[in-house]
């Protein structure tokens, strides 16, 4: 080529390039060129919010003030969060997510002057006031709208169903904004290219749209807790590009499991917490790209598929808390893929299947609470990830595989509430934080491995058969050690004498139920531990440590001797009964100002009560000094608003009256003051207590008639009252017996069926039976009793007491009262015990009390009772110790028999049906055939003389008439004279 070619091909090369070059350089000046107008509605956006990183806690991704560099004067387009179009510099994208902002977004805002923006993403932050307003409807470019997790509120206004260029719109987690009626409808009607929508937490309350299944460009759905309702569609769902659904928490939502396709995409997939039911289809193993499935807390039932084992990409799956069935099936040799695996919960029986062994990633296997028996499989061929084995509330056996002690990523341990058997082995890693083997057979000595966890948080082992001697210096490495139960085991302790100041973390320490015994001395938790059980033990003193935060100390069932200890002041549980306590009470212990139970019950305590023990808490509920020596009055000043539900101080020496100072107790249950030398008139003002269950005034000095109350109901929540061995005298109370609500058509079918206290403490009482005290430990909120024995009651027995038709058991023993027995005690069809003896009743025992059928213990000896005994049902089961000293009863059992006028009158109400059924016509016509007959026979008789044939058949009858009343009277014990 020659040189003057060459030169032409480099100028053109120069001009080209300068043109090119010049072109370039526009084009760049105009990317950087930002409209005045949208530079200053952006810098007007920014002052009306306020930043406070707060305002972005909940951010997923890192934040930052992204508006605290937008300067006036600058290129808006190269502002943070800020993109613009290429060409002609208007906004089209506007990302402020996490960016610390908070204010109103007002529907005249200038966010709504950007007529261009395509994205608009405001995600956590702080727009609390604001609504999704119609302000937003007016960018109808849009095509990416995320409001998620900022705080919108309010009815969302239907004009955002205008943009139709939607194709994502997540208004996610803004818990206080709804849809209007029919607002979600339209929105789904109108928005028809959307590929993602996420409206959880948003109200939207209706059905699910059936259309939405026909959206085949859909990719993402989520409409978890919406308030849906209704039943999803049954139709198969033919959505290839649906990657997610997510619907849970719609509580209402009922369905079958949904049926896809085989060409779906599905990946995630979240039905928990709604109504679903029905079993698990075989096409569950068409979803063979999913990778998430959360079925948790449904209604599914049945047992699993077989085709589960198709799902090979699966990672986490949960189908706890429903109601599957049968075998858990061996699929899981190809699901390798698996992390977590949740079945806990369900009616799973059978044993675990082997191919568990093959889920070499799995970092969680729950099947807590199902019924699975056998032992945990022994070949296992990885689990070196495994953090967490949950296998509690089952029915396995058998020792724990060797396996379990041997992975190294091992953080919770829960095989509790099985029936496993040998010793705990050691573990080879200390990875280890939570350790539940409790409630099982296990037995041999704690492992020395455990206390070498310095991660260990949690130790339970309670309910087992462990012993040895456990040293308190070898728990001197577990320093984060928070909970430590070795209840009911057969261990003992040695105090170590450099163990001081140790388990510096611990919380909760429970020792009861072993064989400790001597001083217990053992300084723990100075600054943390707020719960300490050392009950049922063997503990002879115990050296009280300057704990600042004990709440619950639990002393009782031990062999404590000497002076009260005084617990610490932050107490709000405290027991010592059943020790050998001596001394009197400090008026220290009334520094405790936030006690709530306070039992010093069974112990040998003596002196009088200081008198700040009425008032020195507003949150004692349970003052329990039962079965000590006290001497002195009743404390006699009580806080007003106090909370007391329980007064115990049966079994003392306590004198005076009864404090009236008691009326302002008003969530009072339980008063009891029963064996004490109380001089008092019946505190008739007890009846205005609204909540008063029970109420023991037995074995003291009351005296004088009960009488009326002027309170209107009085006593009406009364189900115990036992006012025996007193001098109480008059008539029975006949007004308090009608006032005894609670004692009256308990429901027990429809109510929950509990004791009397909380989980703190429960209410015990003694109960007269046969003359015998017996101690209900526990008292259940449907038993009911009266005892009014041993007074000077005299006069009928009110028939009013037939309407106390839930009592369980009467006892008005040794009075004078007279009169027969009530025929209304029939209404008392949940009678046990009756006991009516050394009385001077009269009369026949009714016939109608053979429908007691619940009735075990009868008494009404020692009374002028007389007559034939009733027959049938419980009255077979009484002896003769039932009816003594009744010289007028007789048949069984009594040696007694009855002659032919003591034979038993039908009862009132056979007389009232016989009555009722008795017809005249048919009495006259037998009056008449028979008169008809008797004249033939005598006008025969008067001519012809005797005849044989009518004196034999009239003989033979009589005779056998006589053999067989010796018979049947011989049979009911009668005798005829």
């Amino acid at each position: 080529m020659s040189e003057h070619h060459l030169l032409l091909c480099f100028l053109f090369f120069l001009s080209f390039s300068q043109i090119l070059l010049s072109s370039c350089f526009s084009f760049s000046n105009s990317t950087k060129i930002c409209p005045h107008g949208q530079s200053l509605a952006l810098l007007h956006l920014k002052k009306s919010f306020s930043i406070k990183k707060s305002h972005s806690r909940f951010c997923r991704f890192p934040s930052y003030p992204k508006t605290e560099h937008w300067k006036e004067g600058s290129d808006c387009c190269s502002w943070d969060g800020v993109s613009c179009d290429l060409v002609t510099g208007h906004v089209i994208e506007l990302d402020l997510s996490c960016s610390w902002l908070s204010g109103t977004i007002h529907s005249n805002s200038t966010l709504f002057r950007f007529p261009h923006l395509q994205r608009l993403n405001l995600a956590f932050n702080d727009f609390s006031g604001s609504s999704v307003s119609a302000g937003f409807g007016r960018l109808s470019s849009l095509t990416h709208l995320n409001l998620s997790d900022s705080g919108f509120s309010g009815l969302i206004s239907p004009k955002i169903s205008h943009l139709s260029n939607l194709v994502s719109l997540d208004l996610t987690s803004n818990e206080e904004a709804e849809f209007a009626l029919d607002g979600f409808y339209s929105l789904v009607q109108n928005l028809t290219k959307l590929q993602k929508l996420h409206l959880s937490w948003i109200s939207i309350s209706s059905v699910f749209p059936n259309s939405l299944l026909n959206r085949s460009s859909l990719i993402s759905l989520d409409l978890s807790l919406c308030g849906l309702h209704g039943r999803f569609p049954d139709n198969d769902i033919h959505l290839p590009k649906l990657e997610l659904l997510s619907l849970w928490g719609n509580f209402n939502l009922n369905g079958n499991f949904p049926r896809f396709s085989e060409n779906n995409s599905l990946i995630d997939l979240y039905l928990s917490s709604t109504n679903f039911s029905g079993e698990l289809p075989a096409s569950l193993g068409n979803l063979k790209s999913l990778q998430t499935l959360y079925l948790s807390s449904c209604q599914f039932l049945g047992s699993i598929p077989a085709s589960l084992e198709n799902l090979t990409q699966i990672t986490f799956l949960s189908l706890d808390g429903n109601h599957f069935s049968g075998k858990i099936p061996n699929v899981f040799y190809n699901l390798r893929n698996l992390i977590s695996l949740d079945l806990f919960e369900n009616n799973f029986s059978g044993q675990i299947p082997p191919s568990i062994g093959n889920l070499t990633n799995l970092l969680k296997l729950d099947f807590f609470d199902n019924q699975l028996e056998g032992a945990i499989p022994s070949s296992v061929y990885g689990f070196s990830s495994l953090s967490s084995v949950r296998l509690q509330y089952n029915l396995l056996n058998g020792t724990i595989p060797s396996w379990l002690y041997t992975l190294p990523s091992l953080v919770e341990l829960d095989l509790s509430h099985n029936k496993f058997t040998g010793h705990i082995g050691e573990f080879q890693f200390d990875s280890l934080e939570y350790i539940d083997l409790s409630m099982n057979e296990l037995h041999g000595s704690i492992p020395t491995s455990i206390f070498e966890f310095v991660n260990l948080s949690s130790l339970y082992l309670s309910s087992n058969n462990l012993s040895g001697v456990l040293e308190t210096g070898k728990f001197e490495k577990l320093i984060n050690l928070t909970d430590l139960d070795l209840s009911n085991n057969m261990l003992s302790l040695t105090t170590s004498v450099h163990s001081n100041s140790m388990l510096p973390n611990i919380q909760i320490l429970d020792l009861s139920h072993n064989n400790i015994s001597g001083m217990f001395s053992w300084n723990v938790g100075k600054d943390t531990l707020g719960r300490l059980n050392l009950s049922y033990n063997s503990i002879r003193g115990f050296e009280m440590q300057p704990w600042k935060s004990m709440q619950i100390l639990d002393l009782h069932s031990n062999l404590l001797q000497g002076p009260l200890p005084t617990p610490p002041n932050s107490s709000f549980f405290f027991s010592v009964s059943h020790n050998k306590l001596s001394g009197e009470i400090s008026a220290l212990i009334c520094k405790a100002s936030s006690m709530g139970v306070l039992d010093l019950s069974h112990n040998n305590l003596s002196g009088m009560l200081p008198h700040c023990l009425g008032n020195f808490s507003n949150d004692l509920s349970v003052l329990n000094l039962r079965r000590n020596q006290f001497h002195g009055i009743i404390p006699q000043t009580f806080l007003k608003g106090n909370s007391f539900r329980t007064l115990d101080f049966n079994s003392n020496q306590l004198e005076g009256l009864v404090p009236q100072s008691l009326i302002i107790c008003k969530e009072l249950e339980v008063l009891n003051l029963g064996n004490n030398k109380i001089n008092d008139t019946f505190p008739h003002w007890l009846g205005a207590l609204p909540k008063l269950q029970v109420l023991v005034l037995h074995s003291n000095h009351f005296h004088g008639q009960i009488g009326f109350s002027k309170i209107k109901s009085p006593f009406m929540s009364l189900r115990i009252i036992d006012l025996a061995h007193n001098d109480f005298e008059g008539d029975l109370p006949e007004m308090y017996l009608r006032s005894l609500k609670a004692a009256m058509n308990i429901d027990e079918g429809n109510m929950t069926r509990k004791y009397m206290g909380d989980d703190n403490y429960q209410d015990s009482m003694m109960v007269t039976i046969k003359g015998s005290e017996i101690e209900f430990v526990k008292i259940l909120n449907t038993f009911t009793t009266i005892d009014f024995s041993s007074n000077k009651f005299q006069g009928v027995i009110p028939e009013c007491i037939g309407n106390l038709n839930s009592l369980r058991g009467l006892n008005l023993s040794h009075n004078y009262l007279t009169g027969c027995i009530p025929l209304s005690f029939k209404n008392l069809k949940m009678l046990e015990s009756l006991d009516l003896s050394s009385n001077k009743l009269s009369g026949r025992i009714p016939q109608e009390l053979t429908s007691l059928t619940f009735l075990e213990v009868l008494n009404l000896s020692q009374n002028h009772l007389i007559g034939f005994i009733p027959q049938g049902s419980q009255f077979q089961t009484f002896g003769n110790d039932s009816y003594y000293g009744n010289p007028g009863l007789c048949g069984f059992p009594l040696s007694n028999r009855c002659t032919t006028d003591e034979i038993p009158y039908p009862s009132q109400e056979i007389e009232a049906k016989f009555e009722s059924g008795f017809d005249w016509k048919i009495t006259l016509m037998g009056y008449g055939c028979g008169l008809v007959i008797g004249l033939s026979l005598g006008c025969l008789i008067f001519l012809s003389g005797k005849p044989e044939w009518l004196v034999w058949i009239i003989d033979k009858n009589i005779d056998k008439k006589i053999v067989r009343n010796k018979r049947s009277t011989r049979g009911r014990g009668a005798r005829i004279s």
